[in-house]
């Protein structure tokens, strides 16, 4: 092969060589590039979950507040439980010693009327009509005279007085049997209603227990998403630096094949620089133009791939992130009903609360208590007991129920729960389940005890 042969072959190896060179870094390049977008979403992503997480975290805290309120409410219930049977016990002890004293009354009235009859016999043996003044006139002697006047009166006393002490023993009789059972009756109605309220209240424990075992199962299954994309990040990032040592030693490679090639290509000038001075001449001036062209081939190569890589870039998507609100409708029925607003999701039932600073600035109320603070709130004063508001207002059909109204509803007895209509189906109330709530009443549960009783307070 001639010198010239040779030289050509050279240079065309030289630009093979540094045309891969260029071209593989450039094909990593993009890699790279495609990389980093995906882990730009993966990181998106990740930071989305901990937002997630953040708002979970929160949740169960506010569910752990809930369940610790609604524990409380319980244990007060129980004491009050507990206090109310001691008393029926009490008052029972008390009913039997009230038999005793009534018993010892009826004796004392049964030989009161034995010695009325005895009297009236023997009045109507005497006939019947025999005057006071026939027997004091009948006297023979002045001295006879003084003393029928002192047993005639002494009669007459005698029997007024026990007329009196029978009537006063029948009134004391009558007045403590109905007291005595006036209060048992109360307080085994009370016992009836607090073993109802525990019931409700154990149900919306049950039921926050249950929301908070869901919540920790969702946070679990978000810190499991974010670990695997993080675990799918680092995995990302060690690819990308796989790439980049692999291209720092392609580049390090052809930069010593590079450095032979020009090793050998000068040797080859040298020797024969002065045998074939123009051979040589239009081999370098060949091999110049061969360069420039590939030079111009390399450069044109990474532009390509550059603008490639930023349209592929441009072409992707900004991950977005949508945050959406839900909150209870605020329509203007009156102050009355907005001024529960702020207690939804932030209170707790309990059964008698709602009477006492403490108990409304915690959000402790039970539905009686809660309608007649909430109107207090728009100036107006109501009473707090479910039997009372019936009568706070005149009745109304169900067919013109109004926002503001008061609905009542036969839970554990008639007309043992109300609330205050918003409109829409739809009422807001210190519910044993939720606390504080706005709960539909045309389905479900409400819509199977509300009894259609309708106040509109006066």
């Amino acid at each position: 092969m001639s010198l010239k042969k040779k030289l050509i072959v050279l240079n065309t190896t030289i630009m093979l060589g540094l045309g891969s060179a260029f071209a593989i870094p450039s094909v990593k390049a993009e890699s790279i590039t495609d990389i980093q977008s995906q882990r730009t979403g993966i990181q998106s992503d990740i930071s989305e979950a901990e937002q997630v997480i953040q708002q979970l975290k929160k949740e169960q805290s506010k569910m752990n507040a809930q369940i610790a309120q609604i524990e409380s409410a319980m244990k007060e219930n129980d004491q009050k439980i507990k206090d109310t049977k001691q008393e029926i016990k009490d008052t029972e002890k008390d009913i039997e010693s009230l038999k005793k004293e009534i018993k010892a009354l009826e004796d004392r009235i049964a030989k009161r009327e034995e010695v009325l009859k005895e009297r009236a016999l023997s009045f109507q043996e005497s006939g019947g009509d025999v005057e006071y003044l026939e027997v004091v006139l009948g006297s023979k002697s002045f001295g006879e005279f003084v003393n029928r006047v002192g047993a005639v009166a002494t009669i007459v006393e005698a029997d007024q007085q026990i007329l009196s002490e029978q009537e006063a023993d029948k009134a004391d009789l009558e007045k403590k049997q109905a007291t005595v059972e006036k209060k048992l009756q109360s307080l085994k109605d009370m016992e009836v209603e607090l073993k109802g309220m525990q019931s409700q209240i154990e149900d919306q424990k049950a039921e926050t227990v249950n929301m908070k075992a869901k919540i920790e199962k969702k946070e679990s299954e978000t810190e499991a998403l974010k670990q695997s994309l993080e675990n799918k990040d680092a995995g990302l990032e060690a690819q990308i630096a796989s790439i980049r040592e692999n291209i720092k030693k392609e580049e390090e490679r052809k930069a010593s094949e590079k450095a032979d090639l020009d090793r050998v290509a000068e040797e080859v000038n040298s020797s024969n620089a002065s045998s074939e001075g123009s051979a040589s001449s239009s081999s370098e001036e060949s091999s110049s133009s061969s360069k420039g062209e590939a030079s111009a081939k390399s450069s044109s190569k990474a532009e390509s791939s550059s603008n490639s890589s930023k349209d592929s870039s441009a072409a992707k998507p900004a991950a977005s992130k949508t945050e959406t609100s839900s909150k209870p409708s605020s329509a203007n029925t009156g102050s009355a009903i907005t001024a529960g607003y702020k207690y939804i999701g932030n209170s707790s039932y309990k059964f008698g609360g709602g009477r006492t600073a403490s108990d409304i600035a915690n959000g402790l109320f039970d539905c009686s208590a809660f309608v007649a603070w909430a109107y207090k709130q728009a100036g107006v004063n109501l009473p707090a007991s479910t039997d009372a508001l019936k009568g706070a207002g005149r009745q109304v059909s169900d067919s013109q129920k109004q926002p503001g109204d008061l609905v009542f509803f036969n839970t554990y007895k008639t007309d043992g729960h109300v609330g205050i209509y918003v409109g829409g189906g739809k009422f807001i109330g210190s519910q044993s389940s939720t606390g504080v709530a706005i709960a539909n009443m045309d389905s479900g549960y409400w819509a199977g005890v509300y009894n259609g009783r309708v106040v509109r307070v006066n």
